[in-house]
Protein backbone atom coordinates (compact mmCIF):
# COMPACT_ATOMS: atom_id res chain seq x y z
CA UNK A 1 0.00 0.00 0.00
CA UNK A 2 1.13 3.68 -0.59
CA UNK A 3 1.73 5.17 2.34
CA UNK A 4 -0.38 8.24 0.89
CA UNK A 5 -2.89 6.01 0.61
CA UNK A 6 -4.04 6.04 4.43
CA UNK A 7 -3.63 9.46 4.76
CA UNK A 8 -5.82 10.31 1.35
CA UNK A 9 -8.71 8.68 3.50
CA UNK A 10 -8.44 11.17 6.19
CA UNK A 11 -10.40 14.80 6.15
CA UNK A 12 -8.36 17.63 6.48
CA UNK A 13 -8.69 18.23 9.98
CA UNK A 14 -8.17 15.10 10.88
CA UNK A 15 -4.83 15.45 8.89
CA UNK A 16 -4.35 18.67 11.01
CA UNK A 17 -4.81 16.97 14.31
CA UNK A 18 -2.74 14.07 13.35
CA UNK A 19 0.12 16.19 12.63
CA UNK A 20 0.04 17.61 16.03
CA UNK A 21 0.19 13.76 17.18
CA UNK A 22 2.87 13.55 15.25
CA UNK A 23 4.72 17.05 16.00
CA UNK A 24 4.04 15.83 19.84
CA UNK A 25 5.68 12.16 19.39
CA UNK A 26 8.65 13.96 17.52
CA UNK A 27 9.63 16.21 20.65
CA UNK A 28 8.74 13.35 22.75
CA UNK A 29 11.33 10.87 21.72
CA UNK A 30 13.45 13.81 21.75
CA UNK A 31 12.59 14.43 25.63
CA UNK A 32 12.95 10.50 26.20
CA UNK A 33 16.66 10.09 24.73
CA UNK A 34 17.87 13.25 26.58
CA UNK A 35 16.68 12.33 29.89
CA UNK A 36 18.20 8.83 29.41
CA UNK A 37 21.64 10.66 28.69
CA UNK A 38 21.23 12.91 31.25
CA UNK A 39 20.16 10.53 33.93
CA UNK A 40 23.29 8.50 33.10
CA UNK A 41 25.81 10.91 32.23
CA UNK A 42 24.23 14.26 33.89
CA UNK A 43 23.29 17.30 31.92
CA UNK A 44 26.63 18.20 30.76
CA UNK A 45 26.42 15.17 28.57
CA UNK A 46 22.58 15.21 27.64
CA UNK A 47 23.36 19.06 26.72
CA UNK A 48 26.35 18.46 24.81
CA UNK A 49 24.53 15.79 22.61
CA UNK A 50 21.26 17.60 22.10
CA UNK A 51 23.40 20.54 20.62
CA UNK A 52 24.68 18.31 18.25
CA UNK A 53 21.51 16.66 17.22
CA UNK A 54 19.99 19.86 16.58
CA UNK A 55 22.57 21.52 14.81
CA UNK A 56 22.10 18.95 12.07
CA UNK A 57 18.43 18.20 12.88
CA UNK A 58 17.63 21.87 11.48
CA UNK A 59 19.65 22.14 9.30
CA UNK A 60 17.92 19.42 7.25
CA UNK A 61 14.58 20.78 8.71
CA UNK A 62 14.91 24.27 6.80
CA UNK A 63 16.38 23.12 4.07
CA UNK A 64 13.08 20.74 3.23
CA UNK A 65 10.70 23.38 4.10
CA UNK A 66 12.57 25.90 1.98
CA UNK A 67 12.19 23.49 -0.73
CA UNK A 68 8.44 22.79 0.12
CA UNK A 69 7.52 26.73 -0.09
CA UNK A 70 9.26 26.81 -2.87
CA UNK A 71 11.73 30.07 -1.32
CA UNK A 72 14.61 30.86 -3.22
CA UNK A 73 18.15 30.70 -2.20
CA UNK A 74 18.25 33.97 0.10
CA UNK A 75 14.38 34.42 0.73
CA UNK A 76 15.37 37.01 4.04
CA UNK A 77 13.09 37.23 6.99
CA UNK A 78 9.68 37.27 4.19
CA UNK A 79 10.95 33.15 3.98
CA UNK A 80 11.50 32.32 7.87
CA UNK A 81 8.08 33.85 8.55
CA UNK A 82 7.06 31.57 6.17
CA UNK A 83 8.75 28.24 7.48
CA UNK A 84 8.74 28.90 10.88
CA UNK A 85 5.31 28.35 12.14
CA UNK A 86 5.77 24.74 9.57
CA UNK A 87 8.58 23.44 11.95
CA UNK A 88 7.72 20.40 13.48
CA UNK A 89 8.53 21.64 17.16
CA UNK A 90 5.99 24.46 16.34
CA UNK A 91 3.08 22.38 16.11
CA UNK A 92 4.18 20.56 19.09
CA UNK A 93 3.88 23.65 21.54
CA UNK A 94 0.64 24.61 22.89
CA UNK A 95 1.53 28.53 21.64
CA UNK A 96 3.97 29.61 19.26
CA UNK A 97 3.97 33.07 17.63
CA UNK A 98 5.79 34.22 14.45
CA UNK A 99 5.29 37.79 14.13
CA UNK A 100 7.25 41.05 12.56
CA UNK A 101 8.45 43.81 14.29
CA UNK A 102 9.67 46.11 12.02
CA UNK A 103 12.77 45.19 10.56
CA UNK A 104 12.88 41.52 12.43
CA UNK A 105 10.89 39.02 12.53
CA UNK A 106 10.28 37.45 16.80
CA UNK A 107 9.17 33.77 17.16
CA UNK A 108 7.98 33.06 20.89
CA UNK A 109 6.86 29.69 22.43
CA UNK A 110 4.31 31.13 24.67
CA UNK A 111 4.05 27.79 26.01
CA UNK A 112 6.76 25.08 26.29
CA UNK A 113 4.91 21.67 26.06
CA UNK A 114 8.90 20.65 27.57
CA UNK A 115 9.31 22.86 30.25
CA UNK A 116 5.61 21.76 31.21
CA UNK A 117 6.62 18.11 31.06
CA UNK A 118 9.29 18.10 33.28
CA UNK A 119 7.61 20.62 36.33
CA UNK A 120 4.77 17.86 36.34
CA UNK A 121 7.62 15.33 36.92
CA UNK A 122 9.21 17.44 39.53
CA UNK A 123 12.37 17.97 37.42
CA UNK A 124 13.92 20.90 37.04
CA UNK A 125 13.84 23.01 34.09
CA UNK A 126 15.91 22.16 30.82
CA UNK A 127 18.26 24.79 30.19
CA UNK A 128 17.72 25.54 26.68
CA UNK A 129 19.05 28.37 25.52
CA UNK A 130 22.10 27.03 24.58
CA UNK A 131 20.66 24.16 23.01
CA UNK A 132 17.72 26.93 21.45
CA UNK A 133 20.50 29.37 19.93
CA UNK A 134 22.04 26.09 18.16
CA UNK A 135 18.63 25.38 17.30
CA UNK A 136 16.75 28.67 16.08
CA UNK A 137 20.19 30.04 14.81
CA UNK A 138 21.15 26.87 12.54
CA UNK A 139 17.18 26.90 11.41
CA UNK A 140 16.95 30.72 10.38
CA UNK A 141 21.07 30.53 8.69
CA UNK A 142 19.81 27.70 6.67
CA UNK A 143 16.59 29.65 5.15
CA UNK A 144 18.88 32.19 4.85
CA UNK A 145 22.73 32.64 5.58
CA UNK A 146 22.41 36.55 5.91
CA UNK A 147 19.85 35.87 9.21
CA UNK A 148 20.83 36.14 12.36
CA UNK A 149 19.30 34.84 15.71
CA UNK A 150 18.94 36.66 19.25
CA UNK A 151 17.87 35.30 22.59
CA UNK A 152 15.59 37.65 23.76
CA UNK A 153 14.12 35.43 26.38
CA UNK A 154 15.01 31.43 27.25
CA UNK A 155 15.84 29.35 30.69
CA UNK A 156 18.11 30.21 32.22
CA UNK A 157 18.44 33.75 30.97
CA UNK A 158 14.65 34.17 31.49
CA UNK A 159 13.73 38.47 30.34
CA UNK A 160 9.89 37.52 30.19
CA UNK A 161 8.55 34.42 32.54
CA UNK A 162 5.02 34.73 30.61
CA UNK A 163 6.66 33.07 27.94
CA UNK A 164 8.80 29.89 27.21
CA UNK A 165 10.63 31.73 25.12
CA UNK A 166 11.33 34.31 22.67
CA UNK A 167 13.99 34.61 19.37
CA UNK A 168 14.29 37.61 17.62
CA UNK A 169 15.72 37.57 13.73
CA UNK A 170 17.30 40.00 11.99
CA UNK A 171 18.90 40.54 8.42
CA UNK A 172 22.53 41.13 7.44
CA UNK A 173 22.27 42.67 4.13
CA UNK A 174 25.97 43.11 3.87
CA UNK A 175 27.09 40.11 5.87
CA UNK A 176 30.01 37.42 4.78
CA UNK A 177 28.32 33.60 4.06
CA UNK A 178 31.68 32.08 5.33
CA UNK A 179 30.72 32.77 8.90
CA UNK A 180 27.66 31.12 9.88
CA UNK A 181 28.58 29.30 12.33
CA UNK A 182 28.16 31.87 14.61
Amino acid sequence: MDRYETLSKYTKDELIELLGIYAKNFLALDGTWFQSVEARDGMDAAMYHDGQAWLRYTASEARRLKAFLGLGERPGLDGLERALPLRLCANAHPEVAVERDGDAVVCTVVRCRVQEARSRKGMPWHPCKPVGEIEYGGFARAIDPRIRCECLSCYPDVADPGCGCRWRFTLEEDCDDEHDDD
